[in-house]
């Protein structure tokens, strides 16, 4: 079955980090750009950071700029957000996606290939 699987999130006070695992079953992630994305409740689906095939280019949206770091694993076929610096306005529920060109990786466009089930994160005290 081709899919992604994520993994992480949960409850954090301000200040803490979480990180998100994003993994690929039934296909190679590392044949992809990967972006991770968010969206909080009544509010849209945003971008929030993409890393190209090549791992040449990494896109953040300014909101977490500085904050949050995206890689890829040393296990194969999975992708990291490392969130840093957590604030009750990046509360959303995460997902990562697969991207069907670095170009719209790099516009962290929400035109992907494939969704994560996403993973609420939530930032309070």
């Amino acid at each position: 079955q081709v899919q992604l699987v994520q993994s992480g999130g949960g409850l954090v006070q301000p200040g803490g980090h979480l990180t998100l695992t994003c993994a690929s079953s039934g296909f190679a992630l590392d044949d992809y750009a990967v972006g991770w994305f968010r969206q909080a409740p009544g509010k849209e689906r945003e971008g929030v950071s993409c890393l190209s095939e090549n791992n040449d280019n990494t896109v953040y949206a300014h909101s977490v700029k500085g904050r949050f770091t995206i890689s890829r694993g040393t296990v194969k076929n999975t992708v990291f957000l490392r969130m840093n610096d957590l604030r009750p306005e990046d509360t959303a529920v995460y997902f990562c996606a697969t991207h069907i060109s670095d170009y719209l990786c790099s516009q962290l466009s929400n035109d992907v290939g494939s969704w994560s089930q996403g993973t609420q994160v939530t930032v309070s005290s």
